[in-house]
């Protein structure tokens, strides 16, 4: 059959069509449906503290209010606002500090609560999320009644300023939204009258804003008036986008956001288990599960949070970390050490439920290895990991630098897999591990030979991301279990949840420390101080007054039986610590010096006794 060529031209024009309308990503006429919830920045305070918001509250970011609760509003705050002028307008404005991640946060509750109900959820920012309206508005029987479920079911949440807009596109439903109604709906093709009177400020371009009033084009319908071709000859593809907007003629669609993977694995062991074996054992199955879904979504876990539940409510928690990445038989180890560790301290009753989630996770393709593999490093992370499984968790051991004041503490031994910033409590290098809720031992005086300065006291550990064992409630009496293995009972051998990175009674490393030795350090530290002396030209030995000043010049350092001629010197750094505490109190002042030889020494003056702490070799 031959097409005639009006024909011919009508099948072509509808093809462009359909291609152009493929091209901008949605279809002509798509109704979308926009929440939005005012002061968001307020609202999400008020969620993660648990506060009221009925009093004047503003967000601040830059000095400028980015969002305020309604009674500030009614003060005359509003947004854009310099802080001191809406302090001014209400002097009894509370005002809080921006912070993005918590807006986040608290916004993903709202987008779960609207997934649950029409799924195809697209967050525009936190506060603002979209969908398509056609869907859920034919199954609940029209736009408005679809908005108000949705405004329903998150005013459950605590959430009652949300806002809905229903239009032709995403920027008209998102200015039904602001209108002012609890729900505007603007009928199909009635896109471009909404939103022609609206100001040119609508469109979130600050330049174009300032210079189309000066222009004599002052509202949205204004500039589409202008024509599409002479927009984009003025202000170029942006404006020509720009212009799509003001004339109702959104090209944008809705992009559902895809919900991340649920990488988070929780069993509940029925009935529950008094054996620790018994518990490692079941468990090995969702531990497999959980790490093949982690290398499914290309992940590697870093660092794992372990959470054990006791028959009599007792909770434990731990965070634990690895030196590369966990596989299934590390995760069941580290189960295994924490139940090891709680038996009978802070876990009496047997187990009910277990929960895994990673803390910290990383691209996996950054742990696959080399084409000829990793070498010795892998060689030594495998002997390592396979010591560390039969020996326990405090088995393997390797030495860092940590975090105070005086350079022996900074030597740190820390179980292979913790990490000594921000993660783990470690070891000082040269004693024993402290069990958790015991007392450190207290400095002796450095005037004593036996004990110098470089070893004071050493502070508990307030690091909030120190691996910790915890029990909710105070446990009562042992659960009663048959079988072999080890049985979660007292008296039992164990790890002590605070040896090493259980977080009690060890020295901080991710915490500030003033007053401490600024890099570079020096290479040889002395695990016991060496006493010397530091005399001037006439045999008299350096002090210090009461105002910190230097008595006489330095010229001699002894050492022993050595003399040594001073030929620089800097100083004194005074550390003042733990005033508070009579017992642990210290105080003492740092000199650098450089001797004859070139060789650069760190000495500590505390009373009148000189020590050397280092040597910078």
């Amino acid at each position: 059959m031959t097409r005639t060529l009006p024909e011919e031209l009508a099948r072509n024009e509808r093809a462009s069509r359909r291609a152009s309308n493929t091209g901008s990503g949605t279809d002509v006429g798509e109704r979308c449906l926009v929440l939005w919830f005012p002061g968001w920045a307020v609202t999400a305070w008020a969620l993660s503290e648990g506060m009221d918001v009925s009093r004047p509250i503003a967000v601040v970011a830059a000095n400028r209010v980015v969002a305020c609760s309604p009674e500030a509003a009614a003060e005359g705050v509003v947004t854009g606002q310099r802080r001191r002028e809406a302090q001014s307008r209400c002097p009894g404005l509370a005002v809080l500090t921006a912070d993005e991640g918590r807006d986040n946060r608290e916004f993903v509750r709202v987008v779960t609560c609207v997934e649950q109900l029409a799924p195809g959820v697209q967050v525009v920012r936190p506060g603002v999320c979209a969908l398509r309206a056609r869907g859920f508005a034919s199954y609940i029987g029209s736009e408005a009644e679809a908005a108000e479920v949705l405004l329903e079911a998150v005013s459950d949440l605590g959430i009652t300023t949300g806002r809905a807009g229903v239009a032709d596109g995403l920027f008209a439903a998102l200015q039904a939204a602001y209108a002012g109604d609890p729900v505007r709906i603007v009928p199909p093709g009635g896109s471009a009258g909404f939103v022609a009177p609206l100001p040119v400020s609508r469109l979130g371009d600050e330049a174009l804003a300032a210079l189309l009033p000066r222009l004599g084009v002052h509202t949205l319908g204004d500039f589409a008036a202008l024509g599409a071709a002479a927009a984009r000859d003025r202000f170029g593809r942006h404006g020509e986008r720009l212009h799509a907007l003001a004339a109702g003629a959104d090209p944008r669609a809705v992009q559902p956001r895809v919900p991340p993977p649920e990488l988070v694995r929780e069993m509940h062991f029925e009935p529950p288990l008094t054996l620790v074996d018994q518990v490692a054992f079941t468990a090995r199955a969702t531990v497999e599960q959980f790490i093949a879904a982690l290398t499914t979504a290309g992940l590697a876990c870093t660092e794992l949070r372990v959470e054990l539940t006791g028959e009599q409510d007792e909770f434990l928690t731990r965070t634990w970390g690895a030196p590369t990445m966990f596989d299934a038989p590390a995760v069941v180890d580290r189960i295994r050490w924490q139940l090891q560790a709680a038996a009978g301290r802070d876990l009496y009753s047997a187990v009910t439920s277990l929960r895994l989630e990673p803390v910290a996770v990383d691209a996996l393709a950054n742990h696959e290895a080399g084409l000829f593999g990793t070498g010795p490093d892998q060689r030594v992370h495998h002997v390592l990991s396979r010591v560390q499984a039969m020996l326990g968790h405090d088995g393997v051991l390797t030495p860092q630098v940590g975090g105070g004041r005086w350079l022996a503490e900074r030597q740190m031994l820390v179980p292979w897999g913790d990490r000594a910033s921000g993660s783990s409590s470690p070891t000082p290098a040269g004693s024993s591990p402290t069990p958790a809720g015991s007392s450190p031992t207290p400095a002796r005086s450095p005037s004593t030979p036996a004990r110098s300065p470089s070893t004071p006291a050493r502070s508990p550990s307030t690091s909030s991301r120190s691996p910790s064992t915890s029990s909710r409630r105070t446990p009562g009496s042992p659960a009663a279990g048959s079988g072999t293995g080890s049985r979660i009972e007292p008296g039992m051998t164990r790890i002590e949840p605070g040896m090493t990175s259980g977080g009690s009674g060890m020295t901080v490393v991710a915490a500030p420390w003033p007053g401490s030795l600024p890099d570079p350090l020096p290479s040889a530290v002395f695990a016991e101080p060496r006493p010397v002396q530091l005399l001037t030209r006439d045999g008299n030995p350096v002090s210090l007054d009461g105002r910190c000043q230097l008595r006489g010049v330095p010229t001699v350092l002894r050492d022993g039986d050595e003399r040594r001629t001073v030929i620089g010197w800097a100083g004194p750094w005074p550390i003042d610590e733990r005033t508070w505490d009579p017992v642990r109190a210290r105080s003492a002042s740092r000199f650098q010096i450089v001797d004859g030889t070139g060789t650069a020494w760190l000495l500590v003056l505390q009373g009148s006794a000189w020590w050397a702490e280092g040597r910078y070799d």
